[in-house]
């Protein structure tokens, strides 16, 4: 459905997150040539800290930026449980969550999946 709306959206997706990713490897990684073994990282490179803090809210001290960081891994971690079972009670009952909720009409048609359960 994303392509009917947007055609070009995940090549832009995919552009984005290459350049984030080529940000984050330019600022965690030693260049090629100056490094003593293969994907050195860079001494004052902490894994996960590229800079980007606008509002000004990452903690100075290390501890307190490696805990705050295992609460957001753990926050991630929750979510993704979280959308497994939205995702295990679709399969379930073969209704979109909203649907469930009462919140959007079924439009769900089995007999259009490639594949059937």
């Amino acid at each position: 459905e994303v392509r009917a709306i947007s055609p070009v959206f995940f090549e832009i997706f995919a552009v984005v997150i290459a350049g984030l990713e080529l940000n984050r490897a330019l600022v965690g990684w030693v260049a090629p040539g100056e490094n003593q073994s293969f994907q050195d990282l860079k001494d004052d490179y902490y894994p996960g800290d590229v800079g980007f803090d606008p509002l000004n809210l990452k903690p100075t001290d290390g501890a307190e930026f490696a805990e705050i960081q295992t609460k957001e891994l753990q926050n991630g971690r929750l979510a993704m449980l979280g959308i497994a079972g939205m995702v295990a009670q679709e399969l379930v009952n073969g209704e979109e969550i909203f649907v469930n909720l009462g919140l959007a009409q079924d439009r769900f048609d089995p007999s259009t999946l490639p594949v059937q359960f």
